[in-house]
């Protein structure tokens, strides 16, 4: 028997990460960033929380280190924190200088060393330092100093702490000699620990220091952070390539996984509109709904639901079973498609999060076929001022092009089209997201770019050989359906007039709504409930 026992939570427990827990908030923190490293940078510096509980990030612990140096500065002051020092330091001049006097008179020429100790300089390092060079009349005094030399070091130290610190302790409340030392070693170590966690690098940090200057309890906490990083490239979420941490192809999957799942979430929440598709292929069987048989439905019979109609009827065999008993299983009906995603890349794609809502939703779209719909083909072609296929490794890590910042969406439409003429179907769709009008193109093989005739407005050259290639994927039956993440009027009028030309559809929406409306349109042209 397994008995398990609950205890009331007092912060001392450890929490205990998963690295499915981790990857999640990785993921989140990559909405923000295109480098992983950049993003593993946000997660160690702002830690994360699961369902109330939290793991402090290195910003918390900075916070909290400096808030330990503003409390020694707050409640102490250096002011007197050499005067033991400086005290022996005279009570063994005067008694050489006693003993000098005392010589003097049956050794005249001491009294060179009388003017010497008399020209002794203040500060308490300088004088030990020059008294190193004195020979001593007084064998107590001398014996004194050697004992003095014995701290020269700390007394030099504590000085220059004093000198380039001291102003910064303004308490009530002074330290002699053995407590400044304390108070100095504790600043430093503070300050080696504000440089080691400022620098973002989590195995720099000191954690003996960390747990005697903050308490044990930092210092548990921090190695649950030290353990985050550790858990995702143990779990094979990560991996490491020529020094660099790299999203290995499981991490990449459960990506495209988490965005699915976000989406999906946002319908429950805010479910928008489907489209149902016309033509049915292969079904899948669904046991959470049953419905009534009617005739060429598969038989995938619901034999409880159907005896459950029968038996009241009368409960003994033979059964007096009747056509109108049987309840099937009810199936979605979906069709084989190949899609590729015209995916914009242009600069002004950085604006408002876009192309961050724009790569979630294609990673959320890979993950969703390949799961679900695995007959399926799908790709995913960048554009800016050219066209590139993008891979599904290299898109957690895509970014707009600052570099290339025109649009060419007629050569992003002749690499989908030529992609789609690998793949054929019956059901070919370009899916464009995009938040401008084209300002490149092609001609007899060579680039072209063009700024338009206005801010705001439109490229006529390029706009124009956008529209042929429009026309020649339309005459390959390839419908082009498009996502617009700017209500600007010379894109909607462009956008227009290629749904004119194409016969597919067009919808203008906030980057946080783009995936529930793509994802919905996707699914509702593939598959009909029956």
């Amino acid at each position: 028997m397994i008995t398990i026992r609950y205890t009331q939570w007092d912060g001392s427990q450890r929490v205990r990460l998963t690295a499915d827990q981790v990857f999640e908030k990785l993921s989140e923190s990559l909405a923000y960033t295109d480098d992983l490293q950049q993003g593993i940078d946000w997660l160690t510096r702002h830690g994360a929380e699961w369902e109330g509980v939290r793991v402090m990030g290195l910003d918390d612990f900075l916070e909290e280190i400096r808030e330990q140096l503003r409390q020694r500065y707050r409640d102490f002051h250096l002011n007197d924190a050499l005067q033991p020092m400086r005290r022996k330091l005279e009570e063994l001049i005067d008694l050489e200088r006693d003993t000098v006097e005392a010589k003097r008179a049956a050794q005249p020429a001491l009294q060179d060393k009388l003017d010497w100790l008399d020209h002794l300089p203040r500060g308490v390092s300088d004088a030990i330092e020059r008294l190193r060079e004195y020979e001593f009349e007084d064998a107590q005094a001398r014996q004194e100093f050697e004992q003095l030399l014995e701290e020269f070091d700390n007394i030099k130290a504590l000085e220059e702490f004093q000198r380039r610190q001291g102003e910064l302790f303004h308490g009530p409340q002074g330290v002699g000699y053995e407590e400044a030392l304390r108070l100095m070693r504790d600043v430093q170590r503070l300050k080696a620990l504000e440089d080691q966690l400022s620098s973002g690098d989590c195995a720099r940090v000191n954690l003996d220091d960390l747990s005697a200057l903050a308490g044990p309890e930092f210092a548990r906490e921090f190695r649950t952070l030290q353990q985050m990083v550790a858990l995702l490239t143990e779990a094979g979420y990560l991996t490491s390539k020529e020094g660099r941490l790299r999203l290995s192809p499981k991490g990449i999957r459960r990506m495209g996984q988490l965005a699915l799942r976000d989406i999906y979430q946002a319908l429950l929440r805010d479910r928008a509109g489907s489209h149902q598709a016309d033509h049915r292929g292969v079904h899948e069987v669904r046991p959470d709904a049953t419905k009534p048989y009617e005739y060429g439905d598969p038989l995938n019979i619901d034999l409880v639901g159907t005896l459950k109609k029968a038996l009241p009827r009368r409960a003994r065999l033979p059964l007096d079973l009747h056509p109108e008993d049987f309840e099937v299983f009810a199936a979605d009906y979906a069709t084989s498609t190949s899609t590729v995603l015209l995916l914009d890349m242009s600069w002004s794609m950085s604006w408002e999060g876009r192309f961050a809502a724009a790569k979630k939703v294609a990673l959320a779209m890979e993950s969703l076929i390949r799961s679900r719909y695995p007959r399926d083909y799908f790709s995913i072609v960048g554009f800016f001022t050219r066209a590139v296929e993008l891979k599904l490794t290299d898109l957690p890590e895509a970014s707009w092009n600052m570099g290339d910042p025109f649009t060419n969406l007629q050569d992003g439409l002749r690499l989908a089209s030529d992609l789609l003429r690998r793949h054929p179907s019956n059901n070919q769709h370009i899916i464009v997201i995009t938040d401008g009008q084209p300002t490149a193109y092609f001609s007899r093989g060579r680039l072209y770019c063009e700024w338009p005739l206005a801010f705001g407005g439109i490229s006529m050259r390029a706009a124009q050989e956008t529209l042929k290639e429009v026309e020649r994927v339309t005459r390959q039956g390839i419908t082009i359906n498009t996502f617009m993440l700017d209500d600007s009027a010379s894109l909607r009028a462009f956008v227009e007039r290629m749904t004119r030309i194409n016969k597919g559809r067009a919808l203008y929406t906030l980057p946080d709504h783009l995936g529930q409306y793509l994802l919905v349109d996707y699914i509702g042209r593939k598959r009909k409930r029956v």
